[in-house]
């Protein structure tokens, strides 16, 4: 099978369409749609089913492009680790990790990391769902749990603690609540999304329940970020990570008794990538920035 074409067919069967692999590839449509007639004649297999709204794969096409993802993700780590220098961290490190710890955490030290190691470039990619690691879709990642992905090391990296805030008008029109179960008697933002970016976001809405059965929140939000926002407009209380509270002028803290869950952070990266510098350097880089910082307070 020629290395071109099928360089062409996992473009295609990535994008769905003739159109988007060619806008990927600089290629023209005519261009990427022959490319493709020749590689099913060859393989005397149809690879893809053409219908008006795209391209569907065939059983076929499946099966061959479960093995081109894992042949070009092969080739991607191999061409990273043949790039970088013997004498020093080089070339480009993907590194994904929830959507409001990159924000508020880890995008504003990155300058530090990025003068410190000048021939390394950053890719950063945020997402609440987990990008596999296996598969090239990113280099390292830091995640709120162990990693459920065979073949990753991880290093734990410290606890993510929280915090209870309600705003000042909040307090002044509706009271503090002084034990955990006046939460019943108050209104609550709840984040609110199929797939939470950390396990037990939502603890806010069980505490305190003899029942069992979780308060319903006045607002759901899918941000975590968004749920500060609304606490700081005195909308209701919410339970944020304490690294997302950069500045706690227009909050108060509210029930410094009540137990509150700790999450633990781990950097996990491909048993491949074990020898990168780029990776160690990184991973020596997040260390040291939360011991100094405080444990992820802010």
């Amino acid at each position: 099978m020629d290395w071109d074409k099928l360089r062409v067919f996992h473009a295609v069967a990535e994008a769905g369409s003739f159109t988007h692999a060619g806008d990927t590839l600089n290629l023209s449509q005519s261009a990427v749609s022959r490319q493709i007639s020749a590689l099913e004649e060859a393989l005397s297999v149809p690879l893809f089913h053409r219908h008006a709204r795209g391209l569907i794969l065939t059983e076929q096409g499946e099966a061959l492009n479960r093995t081109v993802r894992e042949v070009f993700a092969k080739l991607a780590m191999t061409e990273a680790l043949l790039a970088e220098s013997k004498e020093k961290p080089a070339g480009r490190l993907k590194v994904t990790t929830t959507h409001s710890f990159g924000v508020t955490w880890l995008a504003p030290r990155l300058k530090q990391f990025l003068n410190q190691h000048p021939d390394v470039t950053v890719s950063l990619l945020l997402d609440d769902s987990e990008l596999d690691l296996a598969m090239r879709e990113a280099d390292v990642a830091i995640r709120m749990h162990p990693p459920r992905q065979p073949d990753l090391v991880q290093r734990h990296l410290g606890e993510i603690r929280s915090q209870i805030w309600a705003s000042p008008d909040y307090l002044k029109a509706h009271g503090t609540p002084q034990i955990a179960e006046d939460l019943d008697n108050h209104k609550l933002i709840l984040f609110g999304d199929r797939k939470p970016p950390v396990l037990d976001v939502n603890w806010l809405a069980e505490v305190g329940r003899k029942d069992g059965t979780p308060r319903r929140g006045l607002m759901e939000v899918n941000s975590l970020q968004a749920m500060l926002i609304c606490i700081r407009a005195g909308i209701g209380i919410g339970a944020v990570p304490d690294y997302l509270v950069q500045d706690p002028a227009g909050l108060v803290a509210i029930l410094p008794d009540v137990k509150k869950p700790n999450v633990d952070m781990y950097f996990v990266y491909p048993e491949e990538l074990r020898n990168s510098k780029r990776v160690s350097v990184f991973r020596d880089f997040l260390v040291n920035s939360i011991s100094e910082r405080n444990a992820l307070k802010s």
